[in-house]
């Protein structure tokens, strides 16, 4: 028995190393985490430099008088006098990035709820702000009241500490969000190619001639995509590790953040990797099996890579916790271990039973595919 598995596991992986197909899902896909992880920190940091000047331009529909004239120019405020008939058309025309109506004291901030006007809004509310203190000033003095009495009646100061980085933490839990569905596209050809494929072409029939267990070919087979989907996620990981290192060095927003995971975490990371790994692998060659063609068992197990990478989404938008519960529910539990892993959390229960459940669901899918071969409705298209 031990030598035809082996046997079997030789011949699958000796096919699937030829097939340049499944070397490219296996090789390839990984690099694009690199391209992640950079362009991801790129353009946060593009957001977070934005240069004042692309948002600065403030329209009023009134003459400023003097003391507005200073305030705005010390705010950074690039104002511009636009007749109030004009004004919300020149707005239109993207002339000015907001502009300001006024109706005897009360002043009205008009803008659309863009991007641009996300970091207008604070500037413009900076200068009303120190203009209306300026007012207060002034008037306490004309009724001759000590305005720093009144003003500053109380202080208040802040002392925030920040524990997390929010864009190391939002990039590191993407990128393994991008393994999970690496390992995912990794496993989808191998397992339509060795199932369905060789059904396709014929030569499943002639290898059910030999005096092989359909065990030890169902296995061969199960292990043979298991490996190339924990080569894609280990390869992702390393590329993962990498890209982090050389983002760390090279955006500021990371400054005063390592990035670089412990030895610790990058050990149980590569555990949940196999493990997802061995579970992707079964539900692939599950679902293939029941195919009658390579490209219908495509179309099935296109669903799959929605149904394993959308839940962890979700669950990370959420900020979704690990709890018991949860470290039992397939896909669900793998990127919420990996959450808790990059901010250095190890709970050896939740890895246990999230452990536990994968065996279990991958030893009901063996052997239902183990006895979906020993039916010649399930093995053969005619």
């Amino acid at each position: 028995m031990k030598n035809n598995l082996y046997n079997m596991l030789k011949k699958e992986l000796r096919e699937m190393f030829r097939d340049k197909k499944s070397l490219s899902m296996m090789l390839i896909i990984p690099i694009m985490i690199p391209l992640l992880v950079i362009g991801m920190s790129a353009l946060f940091e593009s957001q977070i430099n934005k240069s004042v000047e692309e948002y600065n331009k403030i329209g009023f529909d009134y003459e400023l008088n003097e003391i507005e004239k200073e305030i705005v120019k010390n705010a950074q405020i690039d104002a511009v006098y636009i007749e109030p008939d004009k004004i919300a058309e020149s707005y239109q025309r993207g002339e000015v990035d907001l502009y300001v109506t006024k109706e005897g004291k009360n002043y009205v901030i008009h803008g659309d709820d863009n991007e641009t006007t996300s970091y207008a809004i604070p500037l413009v509310e900076g200068y009303f702000s120190l203009y209306k203190e300026y007012l207060q000033q002034e008037h306490l003095m004309n009724i001759n009241v000590n305005s720093e009495e009144v003003l500053n009646i109380i202080t208040v100061n802040k002392e925030i500490k920040e524990i997390d980085n929010f864009y190391a933490g939002y990039i590191t839990n993407y990128a393994f969000l991008f393994i999970i569905m690496a390992i995912t596209v990794s496993a989808t050809y191998p397992a339509t190619d060795t199932t369905a494929g060789e059904k396709e072409r014929g030569t499943l029939e002639t290898l059910l001639t030999f005096p092989i267990k359909s065990k030890d070919i169902i296995i061969g087979k199960y292990f043979s995509v298991t490996l190339s989907s924990i080569i894609t996620g280990v390869l992702s990981l390393i590329l993962m590790v990498i890209s982090l290192i050389i983002a760390n060095n090279m955006f500021e927003i990371y400054e005063g953040v390592n990035l670089m995971l412990p030895i610790t975490s990058l050990i149980f990371a590569c555990i949940v990797i196999i493990a997802y790994s061995l579970l992707i692998s079964g539900l692939c060659i599950a679902i293939a099996s029941n195919s009658k063609s390579f490209k219908e068992a495509q179309s099935s197990l296109t669903p799959l890579t929605f149904i394993s990478f959308f839940p962890s989404m979700i669950a990370f938008m959420i900020n979704l916790k690990t709890t018991t519960v949860l470290s039992l529910i397939p896909f669900l539990n793998f990127t919420l271990l990996f959450t808790d892993i990059t901010s250095g959390i190890i709970n050896y229960l939740h890895i246990f039973l999230m452990l536990v459940s994968t065996i279990v669901i991958i030893t009901i899918i063996l052997k239902v595919i183990i006895k979906q071969y020993k039916s010649e409705k399930v093995l053969f298209s005619n």
